[in-house]
C-alpha cells in the first residue's frame, strides 16, 4: 500500500497480483485473478446516480471571461435530458450520429453526454483537423464515414471554413447564445417522453461513442465504442485505484475528448466517482502552457494526468516556482502518465520537486491501451521505480504475450475490446483477432522481472517501428529515442531514428526553438535557421548524443539532422496530443533521410563524436 503524506493516510491500491500461463514456444497469458465486479449497462447511469446522491456538487468546470462556469451532477442531468430530446427531434438515432468539431468544454460534455443518454452515438473529432488542417482532407474523410445527423461547434466563425466543407445540409448545433440551436435554448426545452424510452432501450451492446484513430498510415477509421466497454474500462480501475471510492477525484485535465485518454479513462473516470473535472483551457504548447499554469495557481488537483511533453513542460517551472509547486502537490494522490514513452531524466525531475514540495515522492503510474480497448488494458497499480513500466491487467481482461521474433507482442481479450469500425449507417467491419480471440496490438512487452510477473509488465516498443541495420543488427527504435531525448534535454522536442538497412543509426531532429534560442544567446524571435546552423548548439548536440548507448552500431547514434519545419498534422507527422509518428516523418522527409547519409557528410548534418 502506498502512503501519501499529503492527505496523512495511506492510499488504497490494490495489490499486486496475477495469474501466469506459460506456454510452450515462450507465449504467455496473463490475467487478473480479482474477478470483474458487476458494472452498470451505460455510462449515464453514474450521472444518474450522482445527480440522486449530491446534485449541487460541481461536476465540470470551465473557465470564462468572468470566472468559472460550474455545473452540478443534478443540472448537468436535467441538461442531458432536454439536450436529449433535442437530438432526437433533429432526426438523430444509432444510425445517424453527431459530431463534434470543437475541443473540450461543458457544451460538448452535455451534447455527448445526451446523444449517449438515448443511443445516439458521440463521435468527437480531432479540433486540429479544422482549425490547423490546411486542406481539411481528414476532416472531410472522417465526415463522409460518419455521416453524422448533426454538427457541434463552439461558436460558428472559427469554424466557418469547415462548416463549408463538410456541414452542407446538416444541422450545426453551436454555444452562441443566440443562435436557434444553441445549448442554452435547447437546455431549456421541455423534455419529451420519448427521452426515458430512448434512455431505457440502451443497453451493454449500444454503441456510445465513435473515435478516431490518427490516421497515420491512411485515413482515419472510427472505432466503435460499446456501453460495455466503457463501463468495464472505468468498473476495473474502481477495483485497482479503490482510494478513488473514498474520495471524489478532482481533476485539471486539457486532453482531448477526440482521444481516448482525455475521454473515456479520464472523462469517464470522474464521472464514475463523482467527481470535478476542471477543463484546462492550455496545453503542452509555447504560449498556451500558459493557462494551464494559471489554473493551477488555483486549484490543487488530487489526480493530474498528462503526456511526456506535458510533464516536461510543468517540471521547469516547478523547479523554479516553490509557490506553484506547493499548491501542484497539496492534495495530489498520483501523478499519471501515458501516450508515450517517459524520459527517466523526467522521471527523476519530478521525483524531486515532489521531495521538495512534500518530503515524500508522490506515486507516479502509467497504464496501457488503446482506442480499441477504450483505453485501460494494463494499468499500475503499485509503486514503481522508474519509468516504462504499464502494470499488470485490468479485471476482466487478459493479456497474451505472443512471439514476434526475437520480441513478445502484446494482445488482448476482454470486455473492454472493440467490435470493430464505424460504416456509414452504423455497420461495423470487424476487428481482425487471432485464433483465439485476442486482439493483436503491434506493440511488444515484456515482464520486469521473468521470475516474479507480479513485478507487471513494461512496454518494449512498436514492433513495426525497429528495424535492422546493414549489418543485420536490429535496432530498438523506442528505447534510444527515448534515451536520445532525454540527453538533449531541453534542446529537443523530440526525434526520428532512421538507418533502415543502413550503416548506422541516425536520427531526425525537432528542435525545441524556445531552447535552442536561449542557449545561444538570440532573441525570442531569432529565425530558426540561423539559431539551429549555430555551431556550438551543433557541438553540444553532438557531445549530448555521444553519451547514449554503448555497445555495437544499434545501440549509438552516429549522425543527426536538425529539422527547421515542425512536424505536420495533415501528413500525419503528428496528433494534436504531439505524438510523433516515425513511419510518416520518415516518408514524408525521405530526402532528409538520404542526406544523412551522404558522403562526405554535408555541412548541417551533426557527427556524432564515437
Amino acid at each position: 500500500m502506498a502512503y501519501n503524506r499529503a492527505m496523512s493516510r495511506p492510499l488504497d491500491l490494490a495489490p499486486p497480483l496475477v495469474d501466469c500461463e506459460r506456454r510452450t514456444g515462450g507465449a504467455m497469458v496473463l490475467r487478473s485473478p480479482q474477478p470483474l465486479g458487476d458494472y452498470p449497462r451505460a455510462v449515464g447511469e453514474r450521472l444518474r446516480h450522482w445527480a440522486e446522491i449530491a446534485p449541487e456538487r460541481t461536476f465540470l468546470a470551465e473557465r470564462e471571461a468572468r470566472g468559472w462556469r460550474r455545473v452540478g451532477y443534478g443540472e448537468a442531468l436535467a441538461a442531458v435530458r432536454s439536450l436529449a430530446g433535442a437530438l432526437l427531434d433533429l432526426g438523430l438515432d444509432h444510425r445517424r450520429p453527431l459530431a463534434l468539431l470543437s475541443g473540450n468544454g461543458v457544451d460538448h460534455a452535455l451534447l455527448a453526454l445526451a446523444a449517449m443518454h438515448v443511443g445516439i452515438p458521440a463521435a468527437p473529432i480531432s479540433v486540429a483537423y479544422s482549425l490547423a488542417s490546411q486542406d481539411l482532407a481528414k476532416l472531410r474523410a472522417i465526415m463522409a464515414q460518419l455521416a453524422p445527423g448533426a454538427v457541434y461547434v463552439s461558436a460558428r466563425e472559427p469554424f466557418a471554413r469547415a462548416l463549408a466543407a463538410v456541414a452542407d445540409g446538416i444541422p450545426v448545433l453551436t454555444s452562441e447564445p443566440g443562435d436557434e440551436l444553441g445549448a442554452t435554448r435547447l437546455c431549456a426545452r421541455p423534455v419529451p417522453a420519448r427521452v426515458d424510452q430512448a434512455a431505457a432501450a440502451v443497453g451493454p451492446d449500444t454503441i456510445a461513442k465513435v473515435l478516431f484513430t490518427s490516421g497515420s498510415t491512411g485515413h482515419p477509421k472510427g472505432v466503435v465504442n460499446t456501453q460495455r466497454m466503457l463501463c468495464s474500462n472505468q468498473q476495473g480501475i474502481a477495483q485497482l485505484w479503490p482510494f478513488l471510492i473514498q474520495r471524489p477525484p478532482v481533476v485539471l485535465d486539457w486532453l482531448p475528448w477526440s482521444h481516448t485518454f482525455g475521454a473515456n479513462h479520464n472523462f469517464n473516470m470522474v464521472l464514475w466517482h463523482g467527481g470535478t473535472l476542471h477543463i484546462d483551457g492550455g496545453k503542452p504548447l509555447p504560449g498556451a502552457f500558459d493557462a494551464t499554469l494559471a489554473n493551477l495557481r488555483e486549484l490543487s488537483p488530487t489526480l493530474y494526468f498528462n503526456v511526456p511533453r506535458g510533464f516536461d513542460m510543468l517540471v521547469s517551472v516547478l523547479e523554479r516556482d516553490p509557490a506553484l509547486r506547493e499548491r501542484f502537490f497539496a492534495d495530489l494522490d498520483l501523478l499519471f502518465y501515458a501516450g508515450a514513452a517517459l524520459p527517466q531524466s523526467l522521471w527523476s525531475r519530478l521525483e524531486e520537486v515532489s521531495r521538495a514540495a512534500r518530503g515524500d515522492v508522490v506515486a507516479m503510474v502509467s497504464a496501457w491501451g488503446s482506442t480499441e480497448t477504450s483505453p485501460l488494458a494494463t494499468m499500475v497499480h503499485f509503486r514503481i521505480e522508474s519509468a516504462g513500466v504499464i502494470g499488470l491487467p485490468a479485471p476482466g481482461v487478459a493479456i497474451k504475450l505472443a512471439p514476434a521474433g526475437d520480441r513478445l507482442e502484446l494482445r488482448v481479450k476482454g470486455p473492454n475490446v472493440s467490435p470493430g469500425f464505424w460504416n456509414p449507417g452504423g455497420a461495423v467491419t470487424p476487428l481482425a483477432l487471432d485464433e483465439e480471440g485476442y486482439l493483436p496490438m503491434g506493440d511488444a512487452g515484456a515482464l520486469v522481472d521473468p521470475a516474479d510477473p507480479a513485478r507487471g509488465l513494461a512496454f518494449d516498443g512498436r514492433l513495426a517501428e525497429n528495424f535492422k541495420l546493414s549489418s543485420g543488427t536490429w535496432v530498438a527504435v523506442g528505447a534510444l529515442r527515448v534515451a536520445c531525448v532525454a540527453a538533449c534535454d531541453p534542446l529537443i522536442q523530440d526525434a526520428v531514428v532512421t538507418g533502415h538497412d543502413r550503416d548506422a543509426a541516425g536520427l531526425l531532429l525537432f528542435p525545441n526553438l524556445a531552447a535552442c534560442r536561449a542557449a545561444v544567446g538570440a532573441a525570442p524571435d531569432a529565425p530558426a535557421e540561423g539559431v539551429l546552423a549555430d555551431t556550438e548548439l551543433r557541438r553540444r548536440l553532438g557531445q549530448a548524443l555521444a553519451t547514449v548507448g554503448t555497445g555495437g552500431s544499434s545501440g549509438r547514434i552516429r549522425r543527426a539532422l536538425l529539422l527547421v519545419e515542425p512536424p505536420s498534422i495533415d501528413s500525419g507527422e503528428i496528433t494534436d496530443k504531439g505524438y510523433i509518428n516515425q513511419r510518416a516523418v520518415l516518408e514524408r522527409r525521405a530526402a532528409w533521410v538520404e542526406r544523412l547519409y551522404e558522403q562526405p557528410l554535408p555541412p548541417e548534418v551533426i557527427e556524432v563524436p564515437s
